[in-house]
């Protein structure tokens, strides 16, 4: 358009200079708004990696996922799972979140190897399209107590039920074998990918994303809510939605092994900060990790007994420090801390408990440093003041004079004024026993 518009008559060039100047400015508005267009079209799959522990920090990314793919419009989602397993809380609020979901979800475990037991057998159920890679497995689905321990009959009762019927609710609706997914929590039996297809509890067994898109390309899939859509999935690009910086250091101190260290580390840099004023950096550092690990115990579930114990192994190695028990009660501090830290977060999986290596590895040169901080300051305290009048109590000196209700004395090279309750004769040793001003009170020291 530039070269047939420069090619005109001279009569017109100046118009043709007017346009020639438009187009080139309007050139890169234009480019850069049908490159917007196009991206705007563009077909976009949301990939979702459920890699961690199902817990409240997990449950809320994977929301935040689910909405961010409503919010541009994604053709579908792909909720990538390699999972222990986690909370059930957190786990119901995942499913809750597919099943209500505005876009199709795609649930699939994998790579090749990965699982998604417990927690993660409900959630690879929940999905409009359950795919597994091969060489994965899930369920072992059946429910424990927070804390790991028995749960008396009644109540097992009324969870596991409560549990089964809650996978029934919607594995059924979404066309599959309810009745395998209920023994998969019941019985807690776990299946392989070729097993689960054979059952009817998932609906293909594909390696990789590529694949699923070309298997289910052009499918057409019934919705929870009874609506029927037809996945376009071929040509969108596959756009990994990340946990944000604060998910991802708040997934880490979820970490039960962590959270113990945090909570220790916490109390020592405060109390190094108390005893000695000024320093400012343990303080600081104590204190950040003291409100990051009181975070993760609120989240996790803590057995106050295990809490009791690691506070009464403090208080032991104090008394270590103090006290000569010969070792006694640091040995006991060493043991109540490791039995605490045992106890103290009991989770329904390994991942969501404190590992017997952390505890070992943190209680013993806690209890090291424990009582050798608290023995300085103890010996601080103890140890006779130097300078100022307490510094002269103690002292021995030579009386100059004879001394009653007043005298002269010698004492570290200067002489005093002093008394004293009972007559003392020039050239006797004495003892200073007050200070009061520019007067002492001395005594007779017996050779």
């Amino acid at each position: 358009m530039v070269l047939v518009l420069a090619a005109t008559s001279t009569a017109h060039a100046e118009g043709s200079r007017v346009l020639v100047f438009s187009f080139e400015n309007l050139a890169p508005e234009a480019m850069a708004f049908a490159v917007t267009a196009e991206r705007a079209q563009a077909p976009v799959i949301v990939q979702i990696d459920l890699e961690d522990i199902v817990h409240p920090v997990s449950a809320d990314y994977v929301k935040e996922g689910l909405d961010h793919a409503k919010d541009i419009g994604a053709r579908a989602v792909i909720l990538r799972l390699s999972t222990p397993g986690g909370l059930i809380d957190s786990m119901r609020e995942i499913v809750e979140a597919v099943l209500s979901s505005s876009v199709p979800v795609i649930t699939w475990v994998g790579p090749n190897g990965a699982r998604a037991a417990s927690a993660g057998f409900f959630i690879l159920l929940a999905g409009d399209v359950a795919v597994m890679a091969p060489g994965t497995n899930s369920g072992a689905a059946h429910p424990v107590s927070s804390t790991g321990q028995k749960i008396d009959d009644v109540m097992e009762k009324k969870i596991l039920s409560d549990a089964t019927a809650y996978i029934r609710s919607y594995v059924a609706k979404r066309g599959r074998n309810a009745h395998l997914a209920e023994l998969g929590v019941s019985e807690s039996q776990s299946f392989t990918a070729e097993e689960a297809l054979k059952e009817n509890l998932i609906d293909a067994v594909i390696s990789d994303v590529p694949g699923i898109i070309e298997r289910y390309d052009g499918k057409e899939i019934r919705r929870f809510d009874d609506r029927t859509t037809t996945l376009n999935l071929r040509g969108a690009a596959i756009e990994t939605f990340e946990m944000s910086a604060r998910q991802k250091i708040l997934s880490r101190v979820l970490d039960p092994n962590l959270a113990f260290v945090l909570a220790l580390a916490g109390l020592l840099g405060l109390y190094i900060e108390v005893t000695h004023p000024g320093l400012i950096l343990p303080g600081v550092i104590g204190g950040i990790s003291l409100v990051l690990a009181l975070f993760a115990f609120n989240l996790l579930p803590v057995n106050w007994t295990g809490a009791a114990l690691i506070l009464l192994a403090i208080g032991m190695f104090v008394l270590e420090a103090t006290v000569a028990s010969h070792g006694i009660l640091a040995l006991g501090g060493i043991v109540a801390m490791v039995a605490g830290a045992l106890m103290l977060v009991r989770g329904p999986i390994p991942q969501l408990r404190i590992q017997l290596g952390t505890t070992l590895a943190v209680a013993i040169p806690l209890a090291f440093i424990t009582v050798f901080l608290v023995r300085l300051v103890y010996l601080s305290h103890q140890r006779k003041s130097v300078t100022g009048e307490e510094g002269m109590i103690g002292e021995l000196g030579v009386a100059k004079s004879d001394i009653h209700n007043d005298g002269k004395v010698l004492v570290h090279g200067e002489y005093w004024n002093a008394y004293s309750e009972k007559p003392i004769p020039a050239g006797s040793r004495v003892r200073v026993v007050e200070v009061h001003g520019l007067r002492i009170k001395v005594e007779t020291v017996n050779d």
